[in-house]
């Protein structure tokens, strides 16, 4: 297990790609995986009679990972995030298998969705500062033989991104357009969460 008290910032996720991008930031902090049911959390917030916004559930997802781990490490800034994907009402989860993948690819085609990134800190076991931001994605009326190619060339490590790709690497060629920030697309909206911690002294100023 990580010496995470000998760390001043922990990263609630086992993400690769949050850590990733942590980490290419030049960042030294510890990465402690929250021990939240996501899909209960989600459950618990459609439970009542009002709408729940996709924003709202990434920030919530994003909230309770990061005070969880806090409550165990309370000397450090923890950083919790989650990203949730939406085409109109109906909110995605990863895909559980290449067919699941190829079945959502083909009802993203030729339409915009939306993916909602949170990033919150929390210190002591308390939420110090949270953001939410979104970006819109078009993919392109791709054919189904490009499908079938796109999937083959990406295997199964589209099972661990929402949408089925990465735009950094083959994914790139499923979309039209694209508008919103690239770390919000990635996961983990980096620029407002590195002027929160350079304003908090957690990194140089």
């Amino acid at each position: 297990m990580l010496q995470s008290d000998e760390y001043r910032l922990i990263l609630a996720s086992q993400s690769a790609g949050r850590a990733a991008l942590l980490k290419g930031a030049g960042l030294d902090f510890a990465a402690l995986p929250a021990d939240i049911d996501e899909r209960a959390v989600e459950a618990t917030l459609r439970a009542g009679e009002s709408v729940v916004e996709p924003a709202d559930i990434a920030e919530v997802l994003a909230i309770a990972k990061a005070e969880q781990i806090s409550q165990a490490h309370r000397d450090a800034f923890v950083i919790g995030a989650d990203q949730v994907l939406a085409l109109g009402a109906k909110v995605y989860e990863k895909p559980a298998s290449m067919e699941a993948a190829r079945n959502n690819l083909l009802q993203f085609r030729g339409r915009t969705h939306q993916l909602y990134a949170a990033v919150c800190v929390a210190r002591d076991g308390r939420l110090l500062w949270r953001h939410v931001s979104r970006a819109d994605l078009t993919m392109r009326d791709f054919s189904a033989e490009f499908l079938g190619h796109y999937l083959a060339a990406a295997g199964e490590e589209v099972l661990s991104s929402v949408g089925a790709y990465r735009l950094e690497s083959v994914g790139i060629h499923l979309f039209e357009k694209i508008e919103g920030d690239y770390f919000t697309i990635l996961g983990l909206p980096l620029l407002p969460l590195l002027d929160f911690l350079r304003q908090n002294g957690v990194i140089e100023s």
